[in-house]
């Protein structure tokens, strides 16, 4: 089945053929840079890239209804997932990509000048020092992150960056309840209530994702984030 029906049936989200083209064209370029440039991803098959870095991105469409325009956050984005395949889909978003590692911004800056991708822009940055930054705290309606950190960690990066009623969400897998359990310290302390645990099932993985949604429902302390290194060292 195509990705542009997958998407459909999945997580109801329309696809182009020219946004398809894209997408084709993302992952050959993928897989160039990751064989001769650098390692950006472990998974490069087709099939896989499809499923495990496109359709999982497009799967935040479950959380939220993107037609609104909001302004996204994609904090470790890595090679660019969730951020690049939501910039592509709803060009009413405006998606910033935020990774700490540079040479992995060098592959989605050339992907977002190869699409002509107005609404995306890349952040060269830790969450730790962009949280504590006027020009980022509290600007973003939704912030995202994936494989990043455990929830009572990743809370503490997510929830200063995330406007007051806005909402982060956790892509995550087998222990995301057991991981949202451990965070009622970081929610009460950081300003955010546990709204949603929703389970995304991907074509061909045995295995459930989720997206776990925190609404911004208090403005988070000025002492938060703490200092690079220390939300990982002592979690609230």
């Amino acid at each position: 089945m195509s990705l542009i029906q997958h998407a459909a049936d999945l997580f109801g989200v329309t696809i182009t053929p020219e946004q398809a083209a894209q997408f084709d064209t993302l992952a050959r370029e993928l897989e160039a840079w990751n064989r001769t440039r650098m390692n950006l991803t472990a998974i490069t098959d087709p099939q896989g890239v499809q499923v495990r870095h496109f359709l999982d991105s497009l799967s935040l469409a479950k959380a939220v209804d993107f037609s609104a325009g909001q302004s996204v956050l994609d904090v470790g984005t890595g090679a660019g997932f969730p951020g690049l395949p939501l910039a592509m889909v709803f060009p009413q978003i405006h998606v910033t990509l935020m990774e700490a590692t540079a040479k992995k911004l060098l592959f989605i800056e050339h992907i977002i000048g190869l699409f002509g991708l107005k609404n995306a822009r890349t952040l060269h940055a830790r969450a730790e020092e962009a949280g504590q930054s006027p020009e980022h705290r509290a600007r973003y309606q939704v912030v995202t992150a994936r494989a990043v950190a455990r929830l009572p960690v990743l809370l503490e990066y997510l929830l200063p960056l995330t406007k007051g009623g806005g909402i982060c969400i956790a892509m995550k897998g087998a222990t995301a309840a057991e991981e949202a359990a451990d965070s009622k310290k970081a929610l009460t302390t950081l300003g955010g209530e546990l709204r949603d645990i929703l389970d995304v099932h991907l074509p061909g993985v045995e295995e459930t994702h989720y997206l776990v949604v925190v609404a911004k429902v208090r403005k988070t302390p000025a002492a938060y984030p703490r200092q690079a290194g220390f939300p990982a060292k002592k979690p609230l």
